[in-house]
């Protein structure tokens, strides 16, 4: 493992400074992205904050999971630009931007039979060679704690189910310790104790002063745990702004083309998003 730190990560680096509360962590500007020839997205302009949780919400086929690897710098921008900790994608090295965000997939799949406990260290790579390497051990025993995989910090990746490889995957990027996460449903193998467990997560990290951004299809975590949503539609935001402000039955019914209805839970006030069905 340490020779494949080397490998992945030069030997001299300045961690990045925090990015202060309330300050743009990622920013995409006129964002167009066209994938196989076709437009996927197209006009976007959105900015994710440090200190906050903004979940990007949509139908199957909106843009989401492709606006999070726009942001990532994982897919070239078409046209518009996105800047990360407040300079282009473009002008920060591979391991520069590694320094400054971590991101999630959608699936997490590995070639080799890695115990879990290394797998969760690979997200330290990046700090090899910094004046953070010291963090290493803290950091992966606090990211397997969190997500309540210390258990089994010794069995193959390759042995796991779906939902405990995704807590598994989600340590690894936490072990990271970058100021802006991307994650690309995070809770879509998971039960429910364990959806609430990583939504509770991302709203500690954004406490701690991290941006996260984070690709959900519960529209009811969204509006329990995000600060701001933005509801995607056909490659373009629709409205974005706190969840209580913008999930209205009228946009929600058009945007999935399903009737629904929204309401304050009666104990919280965060909005209840129920689809409409036949008595």
């Amino acid at each position: 493992m340490n020779i494949l730190r080397k490998l992945l990560t030069p030997q001299s680096r300045r961690p990045p400074a925090p990015v202060p509360a309330g300050e743009p962590a990622a920013e995409a500007a006129g964002l167009r992205v066209r994938l196989g020839g076709r437009p996927v997205l197209d006009s976007i302009d959105l900015t994710a904050y440090a200190g906050e949780v903004l979940a990007l919400v949509g139908p199957n086929g909106a843009g989401k999971s492709t606006l999070l690897a726009a942001l990532a710098a994982d897919l070239p921008a078409g046209s518009g630009t996105v800047r990360i900790d407040g300079r282009p994608v473009t002008a920060w090295s591979a391991a520069e931007l590694a320094l400054r965000r971590a991101v999630l997939p959608q699936s997490a799949a590995l070639a080799f039979p890695f115990p879990v406990e290394e797998v969760v260290r690979m997200g330290r790579a990046p700090w090899a060679g910094t004046d953070r390497a010291g963090e290493d051990e803290a950091a992966v025993a606090s990211a397997m704690a969190a997500t309540e995989v210390t258990g089994f910090a010794g069995r193959p990746f390759s042995a796991l189910s779906g939902g405990e490889r995704a807590r598994v995957a989600l340590a690894r990027v936490l072990a990271q310790r970058a100021p802006l996460l991307l994650l690309d449903e995070p809770t879509a193998a998971l039960d429910l104790r364990h959806q609430e467990l990583v939504l509770r997560i991302c709203r500690e990290r954004a406490a701690a002063g991290d941006a996260v951004v984070v690709v959900l299809h519960d529209l009811g975590l969204a509006a329990a745990y995000a600060d701001r949503a933005a509801v995607l539609h056909e490659g373009r935001i629709a409205v974005a702004g706190p969840p209580a402000e913008v999930f209205s039955g009228e946009l929600l019914g058009a945007v999935y083309r399903q009737p629904v209805e929204v309401f304050p839970h009666p104990r919280t006030g965060v909005p209840l998003v129920v689809p409409e069905r036949a008595p």
